[in-house]
């Protein structure tokens, strides 16, 4: 399967904002075990995130190298 770049881009964008999202939505209403939950919820939508991010670079870097690649080609 192949994705393109925006479609990845997009994909890992959404992601990681609904994540975060669901972590941060009932941060209010927490108790003491229930902020606990939520600290843990934060913390992993946080390297959920921080994943996603990398991918979009690693994304960047391989559509640039591909790129350079295929200019190289048509030479």
């Amino acid at each position: 399967m192949r994705f393109t770049l925006a479609g990845t881009i997009a994909l890992a964008l959404t992601a990681a904002l609904g994540l975060v999202g669901c972590g941060l939505a009932g941060t209010a209403a927490g108790t003491a075990a229930g902020a606990a939950s939520e600290a843990q919820q934060a913390q992993q939508a946080k390297q959920i995130e921080d994943r996603a991010q990398q991918q979009v670079q690693d994304a960047l870097k391989q559509d640039a190298n591909r790129r350079t690649q295929a200019e190289k080609d048509a030479q």
